[in-house]
């Protein structure tokens, strides 16, 4: 009997170990996964994810019947590494055969070392951090600071190309003559973004009088740094953090009669749907994103009213790199022959090797290409919000 059972116990470890390495025969179709914050303090960013890959995997299974039909699933990690990895594995037991990556940072890097170790493809919509990819040289020492994770690419800007590139902004458009920042210094996210900008700045030479920083435990009262940017004279504040954080500073800071004109990055995205927070305090706010939901072209459009229809409101960035996600994946896939029946590892080696080579045009970029370190080349917007709503700057 004990040998009858042991004998059992292995067919069924042995069929388990197959689904989990092989491809996907149950469905039928391409299993995608994606994990961010749906949850939480964090969880617009995570639902407009997710939203915005529903679309698109529901515009590609209505468009092309006969074609590759994906599945889609999310889990929610609640913007915490721990339960990132457990949402991943997750996943994995699912069957999941790409992963669109979590959603945030901290949770990106983690789950990217799972992915690469597993020979998962990985494409994250916003987790933007140099360390999710690993192998990106570092623009303040010249060296790589973490080996490159071979699978893994990003659909966003990563964070040096974000604060530099608000840096030049700034400069190019003469935007502001004495300039305070404050960054969240326990974040990778906010911090990687404040050090390229620091770079680029000096490179500039921008005039920084005031940098003040805050961490996760003290992100409710911004008096100190608030008043050192108002002592130093300054007329632009740049805000290199999530949005929640920053709706404090604009209230606090109007609040002590401090204005000066200020600058976000594409975590800002967002700020006019946070519950409870006075709009009229983002008037003129500006800040760096791939994507304006009140764009004129026709994929625009189309996008903007099915989130609409489907979700109540209008969608942020995160949703249009999640939906571009899914039709780079989608187009990547096809031109290579994939099929719902391949293993993820398989699946994984045409992908990368396509990803490298092709040029993608999506809502957050045309002629987008993708460089052998995972980076996405795109070109940011300038956006100020105006009478609650956002408005192109160029």
């Amino acid at each position: 009997m004990k040998k009858f059972l042991a004998l059992t116990m292995a067919a069924v470890m042995s069929v388990s170990l197959l689904a989990g390495c092989g491809g996907n025969k149950d469905s039928g179709k391409l299993k995608i996964g994606g994990a961010g914050p749906l949850t939480g303090g964090a969880a617009i960013y995570g639902n407009a994810a997710k939203n915005g890959a529903t679309i698109a995997a529901e515009e590609i299974n209505a468009a092309n019947p006969n074609g590759l039909q994906i599945e889609l699933r999310y889990e929610d990690d609640t913007h915490d590494p721990e339960k990132s990895v457990n949402a991943y594995n997750t996943l994995k037991g699912w069957g999941m055969q790409v992963f669109l990556g979590s959603v945030t940072s901290a949770p990106g890097v983690a789950t990217s070392v799972e992915a690469n170790a597993d020979h998962m493809f990985y494409l994250t919509p916003s987790a933007s951090s140099t360390d999710v990819l690993g192998g990106v040289v570092n623009p303040l020492t010249g060296t790589v600071d973490v080996e490159r994770k071979d699978t893994i690419f990003q659909m966003c800007f990563v964070d040096p190309n974000q604060g530099s590139a608000s840096a030049q902004y700034i400069f190019d458009q003469k935007l502001g003559d004495k300039i305070a920042v404050i960054y969240k210094n326990d974040d990778v996210y906010s911090t990687g973004v404040f050090n390229s900008f620091d770079a680029k700045a000096k490179e500039l030479g921008l005039n920084v009088v005031s940098v003040t920083t805050f961490t996760e435990d003290t992100q409710t009262d911004f008096s100190v740094q608030i008043n050192d940017a108002k002592a130093a004279g300054a007329d632009l504040l740049f805000l290199p953090m999530y949005y929640q954080p920053a709706s404090l500073i604009l209230a606090q800071s109007a609040a002590a009669g401090f204005a000066p004109k200020y600058f976000g990055i594409d975590g800002m995205d967002g700020i006019l749907t946070l519950e409870g927070f006075d709009t009229s305090l983002a008037e003129g706010v500006m800040l760096l994103t791939p994507f304006n939901a009140d764009s004129e072209d026709a994929a625009t459009k189309s996008f903007v009213e099915k989130y609409q229809a489907a979700y109540g409101d209008a969608p942020n960035q995160f949703a249009a790199d999640a939906y571009d996600c899914v039709y780079a994946i989608y187009q990547a896939a096809t031109k290579t022959g994939v099929t719902a029946d391949m293993s993820a590892s398989d699946i994984c080696d045409k992908l990368v090797a396509e990803f490298t080579s092709m040029t993608f045009n999506g809502l957050t970029g045309e002629g987008m290409t993708w460089a052998a370190d995972g980076t996405v080349t795109k070109s940011p917007k300038g956006m100020v919000i105006k009478d609650g709503a956002y408005v192109g700057m160029d």
